[in-house]
């Protein structure tokens, strides 16, 4: 069977989702291990309710067929809930413990440089104008980095261990489509969450996080965001971004990383009162514009390609 080409709207309304509701998850990160919640357990139980959710959904809705998959299949979608989740998203939260959520999205903006790289890597040369991003953005994250923002109390160790999670990030976003993962796009990310939900509460068993859990002390706040996390980031976050990565150009989908960090910081300073410095600011602008002109960059390029690519009109049929 073919797949159906992805309309613009679908493609801007994912866009749209991930920008939004992904810049308000580290907010809710926060707040989650703010509350006492271990990261790896809290995050844990965030991806396995959401992928045993959506898979009850696609099993009630459309039978045991929708959700048979091959064991490749299966291995993917593991690899995916590894790199992106484990080693991404859950090290997000284990940074949290110590740097503030505004912070944390900034650093995590990084990803799409860490694209051009690995693009480079594969044999690709990206135009002047994504190199000069490139330059552009990793002088911003030095910035933040280097100082940890000029705020207090934020930990070396916790901008390193974000630093990791967006190469992680980024590899499993890069490899995703070499994978074998499901074709349909909430399948797929239905078995990410549930292997990388079963990873993360292996992990924080073997760690001693259960003993650390006191359900009775934690505030309803704590309960509240994990399920804003499940709902929202998870289910409908991540599926939107699955969906992108499958059917939308990766530097439409690393637009993503530009436009989360402004959402983060400003909700970030509005509800949780953290500071932003001129640190934060000055850093967090040269990370934003390097993202905005290594997106510019690739599309232009793409462009190119494909004028390069189209066949030459016939002579009655060319423009006078």
């Amino acid at each position: 069977m073919t797949q159906a080409p992805a309309r613009p709207a679908m493609i801007w309304a994912a866009l749209i989702v991930v920008y939004v509701v992904w810049g308000s998850t580290y907010l809710a990160i926060r707040v989650v291990v703010e509350a006492d919640i271990p990261p790896f357990l809290g995050m844990g139980l965030r991806f396995l309710f959401a992928g045993v959710i959506m898979l009850g959904y696609l099993w009630l809705r459309h039978g045991t067929e929708r959700i048979r998959i091959t064991r490749r299949e299966l291995r993917g979608a593991a690899v995916m809930g590894l790199l992106l989740l484990v080693l991404g998203n859950a090290m997000v939260a284990v940074a949290e413990q110590t740097v503030p959520s505004g912070l944390a999205a900034l650093v995590v903006g990084a990803i799409s440089l860490w694209f051009v790289l690995l693009q480079v890597a594969g044999g690709e040369r990206p135009p002047v104008l994504t190199w000069i991003g490139v330059l552009v953005g990793l002088a911003g994250v030095a910035v933040i980095c280097l100082p940890r923002g000029g705020i207090e109390g934020v930990e070396a160790w916790g901008i390193g261990i974000l630093l990791f999670g967006t190469i992680s990030w980024a590899f499993g976003s890069y490899f995703s489509p070499r994978l074998g993962l499901p074709r349909n796009a909430l399948v797929a990310s239905a078995y990410e969450m549930l292997t990388g939900g079963v990873l993360l509460m292996v992990v924080s068993a073997a760690t001693g996080e259960f003993g650390d859990l006191h359900v009775a002390e934690v505030p309803a706040k704590g309960w509240l965001a994990l399920a804003y996390l499940v709902v929202l980031g998870s289910l409908l976050g991540y599926t939107a971004y699955g969906y992108l990565l499958a059917n939308a150009p990766l530097s439409l989908v690393g637009t993503y990383a530009y436009v989360n960090p402004v959402v983060a910081v400003i909700l970030g300073w509005a509800i949780l009162s953290e500071p932003v410095t001129a640190i934060v600011l000055g850093g967090g602008a040269l990370v934003v514009g390097g993202v905005v002109l290594v997106v510019n960059g690739e599309r232009a390029s793409a462009k190119a390609r494909r004028a390069e690519k189209a066949p030459e009109p016939a002579p009655d049929e060319a423009m006078v």
